[in-house]
């Protein structure tokens, strides 16, 4: 068959608001005299064959325009051809443009060839922000909590009509990307522990301690308006969150706002149409908040309506009922949250900024989730990670784990609509521990160590198959700590979801119970231990990952990138390069073998690559302080010279996207940069009572007039094609 190519059609500069705008990317190596061309198959039954660019790298690109008024799906797929006639095709279903309501988009492609299995082929679909005219989209951004932001007009806190600052600074200086830590709601005990951003008592809720009070209303009461006011310069100017003051204030505030606009907001056309878009867990989690309050406390189990039926709804939720004033003020609450933060969206998009929210992996133990759902979850275990670097005794986070088995027979139903509501406010996510959807590390509530954790879900050991690999098995030996030691002197743990078979217990080389051994026993326990962690498992988890990630990531058409750190089994990223999810480069934290830090030209394409995230130090304290000596950074001293080097080595890798903290960013400014490094560090992930409470040090809008500053890094962004 010969085809004669189309006439290209390139995209101007200007924005055409008639139009969709589509970059299409792919990988393959072609051989000699090959050329690759893309195939769209449009609505009405026509195609149109179109000879692709590429950069003689293995980058194929081609820029094309589509009408907007074409109705029906399209989709493509990708052809070589040779002297003008096809040789060679991809394999299985074509591939579809998704509908993510922008204007322009980047699709990000590889070649399907099967070779007689299923392949999940995700096309990444990036909503387009600008084009640089290179092969590769890439961009860059910054990362921060939205509570570390600090606006001349907050109240002691950041709040998401500052990330409209951000966006201006991001727009200004040619960032792309704006990441978050989560929003979700985490008022539990009206303590400093609610500043856990990990710990949400709602996976749809937002969190009240963001709101914008001036944005709901102007209250009448003058005199209360201006001891806030005071309060509020007065909260504002400290160099750190006094969580548990703002958290009163805002309440107090809001409640001021609820008596005097709730009855005309809640009439609105725009109330009614959020009610009854989120009502399926709007009215249960304001139940839950009410009752919360209501016992003075968010252990469900000490309530009355300690189990969840909906006939709750219609006893508590009714209009006519004496506490509905009190529930209903949650949805006023929530629905003026709902406001501001789809309007910073729409605010940010208008720039071209993408905004990246963070899902969590876990909720509160005593969350509306929970009490709603309890079968979802084991309730006598917590989540947590295995002992690394950062917690050598391992992490214990204190939240359920997922009842998988429970959660597959409806679809993941949960997890979906979890998803779905954060694509109401964010154009990709970051998926919290990644790891977890594959096996996650669960410490049953009974210990205290997070070593005497295991993973679930996992292949364990029959006491006859640790006999027939040559160690010695006796239960009551070697799965019990001796009278008068600690409980993690054991070798073998028991599933308590499996009775009778058992775990290696992590890293027991150094028990008392390990090193009374002989040498024999020594060597059977090594060789059960690395094939448990390192090769047993990994078909095993793999396919427990693909029976739960390609259903939640097709829920939505956001960008989704993974947090792939820390113990990775070999399966993990065959996973996530088969449904492109974007890996999580950490310089810091190699994934080779034997590297001390990571050389980010060797990062690959579908990655994020960052400097250090909410759980390590800033750059400057890890260049001084912590960096083992390696061949990659050669500085002593976190110079602006030294940090600037190290930016623009991430910002010249390979990876699609390069976010960076604000305050590593800052770091390449003498005149902008933290006098105290120490002080930026948002979480210590060994310390379980941290105090999530650090905000920038400079006002937003004397970082977005910081010109030079600003101009020098988009410069930067410039010359590295981001």
């Amino acid at each position: 068959m010969s085809v004669k190519p189309k006439k290209k059609l390139y995209f101007c500069d200007s924005f055409n608001q008639a139009r969709m705008q589509i970059h299409f990317q792919i990988e393959y190596i072609t051989r000699w005299g090959e050329n690759l061309y893309l195939c769209l198959n449009m609505p009405d039954g026509t195609q149109q064959c179109l000879e692709m660019d590429n950069n003689g790298s293995g980058t194929w690109f081609y820029d094309h325009e589509l009408e907007d008024d074409i109705i029906g799906d399209i989709t493509y797929s990708y052809m070589v051809l040779t002297d003008g006639n096809i040789t060679r095709r991809e394999e299985g279903p074509v591939h579809s443009i998704p509908y993510t309501g922008a204007k322009r988009l980047v699709l990000s492609d590889r070649w399907k060839e099967c070779q007689g299995r299923d392949m999940e082929q995700r096309t990444v679909a990036i909503p387009y922000v600008h084009h640089n005219n290179r092969p590769h989209w890439k961009g860059a951004g910054t990362a921060i909590p939205v509570f570390s932001l600090r606006s001349e007009r907050d109240f002691g806190i950041g709040e998401f009509t500052d990330l409209k600052l951000l966006v201006d600074w991001a727009a200004a200086t040619g960032q792309s990307i704006i990441q978050t830590l989560p929003v979700n709601d985490t008022t539990m005990t009206y303590t400093w522990r609610d500043s856990y951003p990990y710990s949400a008592n709602s996976s749809f809720a937002l969190n009240p301690v963001y709101i914008n009070l001036e944005m709901v209303g102007q209250l009448s009461d003058s005199k209360f308006l201006s001891r806030m006011e005071k309060l509020r310069r007065e909260l504002n100017a400290l160099p750190q969150i006094d969580f548990e003051r703002v958290q009163k204030a805002k309440n107090d505030y809001l409640d001021r706002l609820y008596a005097e606009f709730g009855d005309k907001h809640l009439k609105t056309r725009e109330y009614k149409a959020f009610f009854s878009a989120n009502r399926s867990w709007l009215e249960p989690y304001a139940l839950y908040c009410y009752l919360r309050d209501k016992y003075g406390t968010p252990d469900f189990s000490k309530w009355k309506e300690a189990s969840y039926t909906p006939a709750l709804l219609d006893r508590f939720c009714m209009p006519q009922g004496a506490c509905y004033n009190d529930i209903r003020k949650y949805y006023f609450i929530q629905y003026h949250l709902d406001r501001q933060l789809t309007d910073v969206k729409k605010y940010a998009n208008r720039k071209g900024i993408l905004l990246k929210g963070d899902i969590p992996i876990g909720v509160n133990r005593h969350s509306a989730d929970v009490w709603i759902h309890p079968e979802l979850f084991h309730t006598d275990c917590q989540a947590g990670a295995p002992p690394d670097a950062f917690a050598v005794d391992g992490q214990r986070w204190g939240m359920p784990t997922y009842n998988w088995d429970n959660m597959a027979r409806d679809g993941y139903a949960w997890f979906v609509a979890r998803f779905r509501k954060m694509a109401d406010y964010f154009d990709a996510y970051r998926i919290d521990h990644l790891l977890g959807f594959f096996r996650i590390w669960e410490v049953p509530l009974k210990y205290d160590s997070g070593l005497m954790g295991r993973f679930n879900p996992a292949l364990t050991y029959t006491p006859q198959e640790i006999w027939d690999s040559g160690f010695p098995f006796n239960p009551a030996l070697h799965a019990q700590a001796p009278a008068g030691t600690a409980q993690t002197n054991v070798l073998f743990l028991e599933d308590t979801h499996k009775p009778g078979t058992y775990h290696p217990r992590i890293n027991a080389f150094d028990t008392t119970m390990f090193k009374a051994l002989d040498s024999q026993a020594q060597d059977a326990f090594r060789r059960l231990h690395e094939d448990f962690y390192y090769n047993r498992n990994n078909d095993f988890w793999s396919c427990s990952a693909m029976a739960k990630l390609p259903a939640l990531i097709e829920a939505t058409d956001m960008l989704v990138c993974g947090e792939d750190l820390g113990m990775i089994p070999a399966c993990v990223p065959d996973v996530m390069d088969r449904l492109r999810i974007m890996a999580l480069e950490v310089q810091r934290m190699p994934k080779t073998l034997g590297v001390q830090v990571s050389d980010p030209a060797t990062y690959p394409y579908m990655s994020v690559c960052t400097t250090s995230t909410h759980d390590m130090s800033v750059l400057r304290t890890w260049i001084e302080d912590e960096m083992e000596p390696n061949h990659v950074i050669t500085a002593k001293k976190a110079t602006v010279a030294a940090c600037t080097s190290v930016i623009s080595a991430h910002l010249a890798s390979p990876s699609m996207l390069a976010i960076f903290p604000l305050q590593d960013w800052l770091s390449m400014s003498s005149s902008l940069r933290a006098k105290d490094p120490a002080a930026e560090r948002i979480n210590v992930p060994a310390d379980s009572n941290n105090y999530w409470r650090y905000r920038m040090h400079l006002t937003l809008e004397k970082l977005c007039s910081a010109r030079k500053f600003n101009d020098e890094i988009r410069q930067m962004l410039y010359l590295s094609g981001r």
